[in-house]
């Protein structure tokens, strides 16, 4: 018997995915993993490894498959837990290109990693579909969150644009052994600054070449 309570969809693997696996020989290990570590919804351990996290990847990509991998950060538990199948998270004031927002516009495919390197090294994939929602829709959930209000609700560059809705299909690990250890040291954060030096200024020299 499993000991995950959601099942595992190996079923659900891509053509490509599978023909990566007969090329290079791991079918066997890519079956054990779907079937011990896969599953279609987050479990409770899952979901409280997310709210213990300051930063995240996403990827996206528009209708023609142009790519767009961006960082999110924020307090602890930044990224909200709606269900055991919806995360909400927040999209602070940025450059205003809004790359991952407009892919989501035209393809709703989704993918997340959530990557302890504080403490356990260990990484948390999600995949699944979003939606764009604003502050308002935020407050008009049946339940909401009294974290979700009040970050609909602060002022300046610390209250969301706008929330990413993720219907999570598939949630499974990262292996920890390539993870790097990392000492959290202190910051000041600049929520929502056009000041060029606080956000990095001309890093790669771009303006002057």
């Amino acid at each position: 018997m499993k000991s995950h309570q959601f099942p595992s969809s190996p079923s659900n693997r891509s053509s490509a995915e599978q023909e990566a696996q007969a090329r290079f020989g791991s079918e066997a290990r890519a079956l054990q993993f779907y079937q011990n570590q896969v599953v279609t919804a987050l479990n409770a351990p899952m979901q409280d490894f997310i709210t213990r996290q300051e930063m995240c990847w996403i990827a996206t990509s528009d209708q023609e498959g142009h790519c767009d991998s961006s960082f999110r950060a924020g307090p602890p538990g930044f990224v909200s837990i709606v269900n055991a199948r919806q995360l909400l998270l927040p999209e602070y004031r940025g450059n205003g290109v809004m790359a991952s927002i407009g892919n989501i516009l035209q393809n709703p495919r989704i993918g997340l990693l959530f990557l302890d390197m504080l403490h356990s090294t260990v990484g948390l994939h999600v995949n699944g579909r979003a939606r764009v929602l604003n502050n308002d829709e935020i407050l008009e959930f049946s339940d909401p969150q009294p974290s979700l209000v009040e970050a609909s609700r602060m002022k300046g560059g610390r209250r969301p644009e706008c929330w990413i809705s993720v219907e999570v299909e598939e949630a499974y690990i990262h292996c920890s052994k390539h993870v790097p250890l990392l000492k959290k040291v202190d910051k000041q954060l600049h929520w929502g600054t056009d000041d060029e030096q606080k956000k990095g200024g001309d890093f790669f020299r771009l303006r002057s070449s």
